[in-house]
């Protein structure tokens, strides 16, 4: 008798079911011809060997030393590394610093998308809401879903979420009853990804004011994902959304070394308000009771020695070239077609694109099985909206230029440009339906 093996999977193991981000990966690894645009990956030539040899050398050249690294650490995680973070953000922020930030609320993960999960774990409860931009990371949509919540999307333009957008999101959600189960506004507040936009000072201010505003049941709390902050190539930076929160309870920052350092290091860390520091600390004792402890008494070792300092301003060189790279090829080759439109990021590793209404860009549509015709992906915009609105974006992509050299991102330009014009004429004639065989192989066929 056959069956259902799936009965016995728990209900977030169904909630989980279906991530993008794994198939995209899987038709990029299976094609080792494809020119990705869609991988949000840095790019290997950059990898900080030289960095993490010098560091490893000192760390473990002192017995002592090197058995405490390769010892567990705690779940809170190496005090000396979360000196150095806390410092170091302190600087960043400049005269706005917050000084009255304690060690105690900095705390240590594998990633920072372990901090995202932990903070849903201890946030949300089935059929809570989680308030995001107009696009936002498609990785939190998927861990919001993953937990039983909803992601409600507000109005955003090209500087992040609009407060009055998302002021009035809030009536509307308190008119219907579901106030109370707003839990959280989640926003990449420096050079988001997948759109490039940066949180001016002045949105910020007003952002936090409107939440306190609409905290009647229960605090709303603001989180902060700063996986970009240090890849700025234009313009001053900008002070960290706590340096606004008044209370200093309402602001959950997050950070990783993965983007400006290296993401095989996996060190991820949180300055959270003190009345979520336990509760986070009991979910992530059930997890590992202690991130990796050698990845962080390595850590530690570069920020002392001026390494990461050192490695984020070649990371700036480097990548401003490639973003200006892929600005030039999309006026060389996009400019070219109708009504196609893209932001200019000031930082990051994303370029944002908006298509004509008629193209889809989505798994299912044309476009994508053109681009893959051509040897090139891109990651479809309709996963960075939240699914349980109508269907959004279905006419944007996403494009990165992290991983790609300066030759790749200008030849897949081009073969992006040519599947979006095959496409556009398409679209423009009467339909005499697809040729399946030929597209269904185009994932797998050698280019």
């Amino acid at each position: 008798m056959d069956k259902d093996v799936t009965s016995c999977f728990s209900q977030r193991a169904r909630w989980a079911a279906g991530q993008p981000i794994s198939e995209l990966m899987a038709q990029a690894l299976a094609n080792p011809e494809l020119i990705s645009l869609a991988a949000g990956f840095v790019d290997s030539s950059t990898l900080p060997c030289d960095e993490v040899r010098r560091a490893v050398e000192k760390l473990m050249a002192d017995p002592h030393q090197a058995r405490a690294a390769l010892q567990y650490g705690t779940t809170h995680g190496d005090r000396k590394l979360r000196e150095l973070i806390l410092a170091q953000w302190q600087a960043a922020d400049g005269n706005l610093a917050r000084t009255d930030l304690d060690l105690e609320q900095v705390i240590l993960t594998a990633g920072s998308n372990q901090l995202l999960h932990l903070l849903a774990d201890t946030l949300l409860d089935p059929g809570d809401i989680v308030l995001t931009a107009r696009p936002t990371y498609l990785v939190f949509l998927g861990i919001v879903r993953n937990v039983g919540a909803r992601a409600i999307g507000v109005p955003t333009d090209e500087d992040g979420p609009i407060p009055e957008g998302v002021e009035q999101t809030l009536k509307e959600l308190e008119q219907s009853g579901w106030l109370p189960r707003v839990k959280a506004l989640y926003l990449v507040p420096y050079f988001n990804n997948p759109c490039g936009a940066t949180v001016p000072q002045q949105r910020r201010v007003a952002l936090l004011d409107v939440l306190a505003r609409w905290s009647r049941h229960h605090l709303i709390y603001l989180i902060a994902d700063n996986a970009y902050r240090e890849l700025r190539y234009e313009g001053p930076d900008i002070a960290s959304m706590s340096c606004f929160d008044q209370e200093g309870d309402r602001v959950i920052e997050t950070g990783t070394f993965s983007k400006s350092f290296s993401p095989g290091v996996r060190v991820g860390w949180g300055i959270l308000p003190s009345a979520l520091v336990r509760p986070v600390l009991d979910q992530k004792g059930n997890v590992d009771f202690g991130s990796p402890h050698f990845a962080q008494k390595l850590m530690a070792q570069v920020l002392q020695d001026g390494g990461y300092q050192r490695h984020v301003k070649m990371l700036q060189a480097t990548y401003q070239e490639k973003l200006h790279a892929m600005l030039q090829a999309a006026e060389q080759h996009l400019g070219k077609l109708p009504n196609i439109k893209w932001r200019h990021p000031r930082g990051g590793l994303y370029l944002w694109v908006e298509l004509p209404e008629q193209v889809d860009t989505g798994p299912g549509g044309r476009l994508l099985q053109e681009a893959l015709l051509e040897g090139v992906l891109y990651v479809p915009g309709q996963y960075c909206f939240p699914a349980d609105q109508r269907p959004e974006g279905t006419n944007t992509m996403r494009l990165s230029f992290g991983v790609q050299s300066i030759d790749g991102i200008q030849s897949g330009m081009a073969k992006l440009a040519r599947a979006i014009s095959r496409t556009l004429a398409a679209c423009s004639t009467p339909s005499r339906g697809q040729e399946p065989s030929r597209l269904a192989s185009a994932r797998l066929a050698p280019q």
